[in-house]
């Protein structure tokens, strides 16, 4: 990475440029995002996960910009075009927009008007005309007739003259810059229906006639157009005014009032129409959409994080349902650690003799596997299962588990090597039981953009959102820790440091010497060098000989441990129990060069909970009683509520009735809310009022307005 860059970013997020340098070197040498925030507190003055990915992220984008700088002064070398001013001011160049306005009148480009133009000799006309000395056009045209050359009359030269004139202006980096600013400044976003679509395109009406500033669209709804656009449906404008660029150019280029000056006046109107509109036009929609793309990937992120970050049930043996109609509700038990133990199919919702049956089943099983909680899949018969399990009176936990993705899994290479079986709807119901035990273990083996969580993710940048999402994937299974001798080959392909061929390996080495005794038995594993070993251990835990293991300490840090146990008397097991032993650790003692009161405060606080698991407590959730179905649903109903996805626009709340409502961003609090997530995140427990209820397009309208200091809705 350019040392010259350590400034500029330190300038644009307020860093010094010492955090910038130290994220950049640690990076540059392999290190993770986690690890980074997690184990290198001192180096980059306590920076988080969020200020260190954007420091990344900056360092790569700038580290773009210099590779097409590069290969614009290699082209331009090569063809004998850079001059000593021109390299200089690519050099200069701080972004890619003003880089590639330098470049663009050397450009190589495909024949042009203004080429065939200058091919044909009429370039030294349309230099006389530019300097806008009132000379006649006319007198100053007819030296350049030439049928030999294609130009037969005045009228011809003229013309172009105008081509070159038109393309020599509009690719001037001064007007470019200028008339950029007018498309930011006054700029409009304008929609309309294109003819005879109406009828087809209706999902869009909404846009068929609308009109806004470029500047101030919201992202979701700029998606939704251009979606609307890609489909075939909608024709989208994204300029100022026509009169306003036309000034604008004519103020900055036109300098004389004789009759070559209104030629000039004329190639600018034509060369605005046909080049620069356009072309600004293109930037301006690149703009806005990145600009969405970024506050989509950002809320879609953020939804991820709470889903993976959901209360987990923890290790209990658990009767799952995988719930249907006509097809029974596939049933599963799994034993404390995820692994199946019987698997049937039951069908409560059909006849009363195959209800009655599937209520002995279920008795039965719960009793001989001694059953802790019951999953039920929240998808098609989900209510009338757990309807059914509630009114068996077994005093078991029942669970509605959201489902989304399920079916995902089943269908999956994972899923067949691991059940290959077994059929796709008992692999689902195995997922369901799996996400109720530990939402993050299960979710990670899926694409996350199946989850549902999102908002237009298919429409946004996908290595953008794809990055984005493995970073919280990745920050999420590190801030809770792994259990290296349980974890899965997909968990462990996120903790930081191994990555798909080094989780891998551990899971072979597992399989072929039995579980790790200890973190430093990793460094057996093949392949897994001491650069690997060093980001991953830290978020590893082994249970077994070294009490530490268990714990978020880095074994780097357990010398220092060991010292502070000897130092006040006592084993490093006795330090993790004994309360009175912690406090007598004076941290002012153990400060050193490369040590300091972050890190040494993030051991104590590891030795207090050794292993803690940073997500809330699970506690169970119960739907309304009675409504199962929108037909249920009337105005005013209040109703327990979980949140399942926020938007920039507001969240969608499933209220147990197999369709999520929506409650509007007007409608989150009895305040004016900027950002939904101020008020709500997915997974949250709200409760919500029934506003309006369309059933011919199956959509629900709800408030919170007024219920922020009702108490929650019971649990199960």
């Amino acid at each position: 990475m350019h040392e010259n860059y350590y400034p500029r970013i330190a300038g644009e997020m307020s860093l010094s440029v010492s955090q910038v340098a130290a994220v950049a070197r640690l990076v540059d040498e392999g290190a993770t995002v986690p690890f980074v925030a997690r184990y290198r507190k001192e180096a980059t003055g306590s920076l988080d996960e969020v200020a260190v990915a954007a420091i990344r992220d900056r360092l790569e984008k700038l580290a773009e910009l210099d590779k097409r700088r590069g290969a614009i002064l290699a082209s331009l070398e090569e063809r004998e075009l850079l001059t000593p001013e021109l390299q200089t001011a690519l050099e200069q160049a701080q972004d890619k927009t003003s880089l590639e306005d330098l470049y663009l009148p050397y450009r190589p480009k495909r024949r042009t008007r203004a080429s065939m133009a200058r091919e044909r000799g009429l370039d030294p006309l349309a230099q006389a005309l530019l300097a806008q000395k009132g000379r006649d056009p006319h007198a100053l045209a007819r030296p350049f007739v030439d049928a030999a050359k294609d130009v037969p009359d005045v009228a011809s030269a003229l013309a172009g003259a105008r081509d070159i004139m038109a393309e020599g202006m509009t690719e001037d980096p001064r007007l470019r810059m200028t008339m950029r600013a007018l498309f930011s400044r006054r700029g409009r976003f304008i929609s309309t229906v294109l003819k005879g679509k109406q009828e087809a395109g209706a999902t869009f009406r909404d846009w068929f006639a609308w009109d806004e500033p470029l500047r101030t669209i919201p992202g979701h709804r700029a998606l939704a157009m251009f979606r609307g656009e890609a489909e075939g449906f909608l024709s989208l404008c994204l300029r100022p005014p026509e009169e306003e660029i036309f000034e604008l150019a004519r103020r900055s280029m036109l300098r004389g009032r004789g009759p070559d000056a209104l030629e000039v006046d004329a190639a600018l109107v034509d060369g605005c129409k046909r080049l620069l509109a356009p072309s600004l036009e293109s930037e301006m929609r690149a703009e806005v959409k990145n600009r969405a793309d970024a506050e989509a990937i950002r809320i879609f992120a953020s939804n991820l994080r709470g889903l993976l970050l959901a209360p987990p049930l923890g290790q209990q043996r658990v009767m799952a349902m995988d719930p249907g109609f006509r097809t029974g509700a596939k049933l599963v038990v799994l034993d404390a650690q995820g692994g199946l133990e019987h698997h049937t199919t039951i069908y409560p919702t059909t006849s009363a003799s195959e209800r009655a049956a599937a209520a002995t089943v279920v008795k039965d099983l719960c009793d001989r596997f001694k059953v802790q909680t019951i999953g039920i899949g929240n998808g098609t018969a989900g209510r009338e299962t757990e309807a059914f399990v509630r009114e068996l009176g077994l005093t078991l936990p029942v669970v509605l588990v959201n489902e989304a993705g399920a079916s995902i899994y089943s269908a999956s290479e994972i899923a067949r090597q691991e059940f290959p079986d077994l059929d796709l709807t008992v692999r689902g119901a195995i997922s369901i039981g799996r996400r109720l035990m530990d939402p993050l273990a299960e979710l990670v083996k899926l694409d996350p953009k199946s989850i549902g969580v999102g908002q237009y993710q298919h429409d946004v940048d996908q290595a953008g959102l794809r990055k984005a999402l493995d970073d919280v994937v990745m920050s999420c299974v590190n801030a809770v820790g792994v259990d290296v001798n349980t974890a899965s080959q997909e968990l462990l392909t996120f903790v930081s440091g191994l990555g798909p061929a080094l989780a891998k390996a551990v899971v072979t080495h597992r399989d072929e010497h039995g579980p790790f005794k200890t973190r430093n038995e990793l460094r057996q594993v093949r392949r897994l060098g001491p650069k690997a070993y060093e980001q991953a251990a830290g978020f590893l835990r082994v249970r077994g000989e070294e009490p530490l293991d268990q714990s978020a300490v880095h074994p780097e840090r357990y010398t220092l441990v060991r010292r502070m146990a000897r130092d006040v008397k006592c084993t490093v097991a006795q330090l993790l129990a004994d309360t009175e032993a912690r406090a007598r650790v004076h941290l002012g003692e153990y400060v050193s060069e490369d040590i300091g009161l972050p890190t040494l405060t993030d051991i104590m606080a590891e030795l207090e909970k050794p292993g803690r698991d940073p997500r809330a407590g699970f506690s169970a959730f119960a739907f309304a009683e009675g409504v199962n179905r929108i037909e249920d649903l009337t105005t005013g109903l209040e109703l327990p509520g979980i949140v399942t996805n926020v938007t920039k626009f507001g969240a969608f709340v499933d209220i147990g009735v197999h369709r999520d409502g929506m409650v509007h961003v007007s409608q989150l609090a009895d305040r004016f809310v900027a950002d939904p997530a101020e008020i709500v995140s997915v997974g949250k427990e709200v409760l919500v009022r029934v506003m309006e209820v369309d059933l011919q397009r199956g959509r629900i309208g709800l408030s919170m307005r007024g219920l922020e200091t009702k108490p929650p809705p019971s649990k199960a």
